[in-house]
């Protein structure tokens, strides 16, 4: 296959899922590394993670991020899992000029954080494609983080991955053990979700707070949706999306991923 890359990258939105799926093997570890088998080699890549929300809006800037286990509970092998790969302090400079007039914040503290790198490490596992990350100013409207995408969609014609990581219905406190199906209201707000992206109707997406309860319950906080608002604003006219994997675990997190950028 030739890896070389083309004239334009896709951008992917990967649900997450449980810090685990770093160190196991199931469906959704399998379709990330198919999809990424399909893939040019990145250039680099730009991550925007539900796990790193900040007052206004950052760019890691440094020579080599930290691996950042931001999570408590688990076994200490995944706490000893490295993901080393380099930053992009260049492509850092170019994000911060290319959203100007926003203030972006060049960040030197911050490193991959477990959105990140627990995808990667299985999409990406050589770690020797650079990565940066974009903090989402969770106090902006769903309309500002599309818009970010749209100007951030040039990078993708110079050989950028964008991606966003997170999960479209994200509920820890309604949680199931076992083998438990889908609440009925998380798989109702996952299948609208995956139609309003096959179908092309962001307008719904951006405004799914007002979905109800079904919304209320599926996004009770909106770090972990929001991420798919940049990937979607990605989208060129001549490009559709496809859906990568799908499925909801635990009754309540789903693991839909989603890819702009097959042609029409």
């Amino acid at each position: 296959m030739d890896r070389t890359t083309p004239a334009r990258m896709p951008a992917i939105f990967f649900g997450h899922g449980s810090p685990m799926n770093a160190l196991q093997d199931n469906r959704y570890t399998a379709a990330w590394q198919s999809l990424a088998a399909t893939l040019p080699k990145p250039k680099a890549i730009l991550a925007v993670s539900a796990h790193w929300t900040t007052r206004g809006t950052a760019v890691t800037a440094m020579d080599a991020p930290e691996t950042i286990h931001d999570f408590g509970g688990f076994p200490q092998a995944l706490f000893d899992l490295r993901y080393p790969a380099p930053g992009d302090p260049a492509l850092a400079r170019q994000v911060r000029d290319l959203l100007a007039p926003i203030d972006v914040q060049m960040d030197h503290a911050w490193g991959l954080d477990h959105g990140t790198w627990s995808v990667l490490i299985k999409a990406f596992p050589q770690a020797d494609i650079p990565v940066i990350q974009l903090s989402i100013d969770a106090a902006q409207s769903n309309a500002f983080h599309v818009e970010i995408g749209r100007k951030l969609s040039v990078l993708r014609d110079a050989g950028v991955l964008i991606i966003g990581t997170g999960d479209v219905v994200h509920n820890l406190r309604m949680m199931t053990r076992g083998d438990a199906p889908a609440y009925d209201w998380a798989a109702r707000f996952n299948d609208k979700v995956r139609a309003c992206l096959l179908d092309n109707d962001f307008t719904q997406l951006i405004d799914y707070p007002q979905w109800g309860r079904d919304a209320e319950l599926s996004v009770p906080t909106a770090e972990h949706f929001l991420p798919l608002l940049y990937v979607i604003g990605t989208k060129r006219n001549d490009e559709r999306i496809s859906i990568a994997v799908d499925g909801i675990e635990a009754g309540s997190i789903s693991m839909l991923t989603a890819v702009v950028g097959a042609s029409e």
